[in-house]
């Protein structure tokens, strides 16, 4: 080994290597590939302070390889430098240089930290939004809709999203990466932060994530935003009011043990608790408790132990046995929007 890194042959590979890097990741949670304006603003605030540090480095390194070379100790040559140590106009330069590049980066991020986080009332065509951090899933409030849902956020597209941001519990962190960077929900009522997105001008889904360490499951919090034409939006809402949770056959039966079971935390429609997640249209979700694949047997394992799909939630083992949890299961599966 000692060898490769001698003669540089390893180099190369680790080049290949960062080259091959750089092209993983996934486009709907990125920052480097933003949608709408807020992900835009600062994703320019990222290429500002990108392009000033590479700006020192480069003139870092020609000053060091310049002097390296100039000033090289030369054979038979005993003299000693000019030196420079003193001098008014060079400590004046490299003293006012980083002030004023920091001026440059200072101002455009101090002036947008202000507007993104700014607490304005919608306008006609925008929309408002409270969420609300739990242990370890989200709350989606649309005031205007009367409407709460969780763990899948539906926006209408070239919209803007007022946010109000709280927590249930601890310090969580509300984070789109292709929309907007990360805003803390802090818990007590008065401790709401602020925040507006854009939702962009096509059609897509994008992952968020919980950006601050929660709890055991913190990894696990994510959560999905959906941005459909206004007219899918218009739909969902009006589906989503008029959603009944009426179901035939052995989804009825499992309709009948939700009640008895699950009811006291969770609600369907406008009828349930409010201390879970409210589960009208999950038969349409893309994943069980955020992070399994949305299929039968998957939500029967969340059922049965969801502390081991998510250590440290708040739900508890629910005692039904497997005939129970196959009845439940169907019933959650059935309960679909359109």
């Amino acid at each position: 080994m000692r060898n490769l890194l001698r003669k540089g042959r390893v180099i190369p590979l680790f080049a290949m290597l960062a080259l091959l890097l750089m092209g993983c990741g996934d486009p709907t949670l990125s920052a480097l590939m933003p949608q709408g304006e807020v992900a835009n603003k600062q994703y320019s605030l990222m290429v500002l302070s990108l392009a000033i540090m590479i700006f020192v480095l480069l003139v870092v390194f020609i000053i060091y390889v310049f002097v390296l070379i100039k000033f090289r100790r030369r054979k038979g040559d005993d003299t000693i430098p000019e030196q420079v140590e003193g001098n008014h106009l060079l400590e004046i330069l490299w003293t006012a240089i980083p002030i004023l590049l920091l001026i440059i980066l200072a101002v455009p991020t101090v002036m947008q930290t202000f507007d993104l986080s700014a607490k304005d009332k919608p306008k006609k065509g925008e929309l408002a939004l409270k969420v609300t951090g739990h242990q370890y899933w989200w709350e989606f409030e649309y005031p205007k809709e009367e409407i709460i849902t969780s763990q899948e956020l539906v926006l209408p597209v070239n919209t803007k999203v007022h946010v109000e941001l709280s927590s249930a519990d601890v310090i969580h962190s509300f984070w789109i990466p292709s929309l907007a960077g990360k805003t803390d929900t802090n818990p007590g009522d008065g401790s709401k932060n602020y925040m507006w997105i854009e939702t962009g001008k096509k059609e897509q889904i994008y992952k968020g994530k919980c950006a601050e360490l929660c709890g055991a499951s913190h990894a696990l919090m994510d959560f999905k935003v959906k941005v459909v034409s206004k007219e899918k939006y218009k739909a969902w809402v009006d589906s989503f009011k008029n959603a009944s949770g009426n179901a035939t056959g052995n989804a009825a039966e499992g309709q009948k043990i939700f009640k008895k079971n699950c009811m006291s935390c969770h609600a369907v429609g406008k009828n349930g608790g409010n201390t879970g997640p409210n589960l009208t249209g999950f038969g349409d979700k893309q994943r069980v408790a955020g992070v399994l694949e949305h299929n039968k047997a998957n939500l029967e394992k969340w059922i049965k132990n969801p502390q081991k799909v998510k250590p440290g939630n708040n739900m508890p083992n629910v005692p039904l046995n497997d005939e129970e949890v196959d009845a439940v299961a169907d019933y959650l599966l059935s309960l679909k929007l359109q």
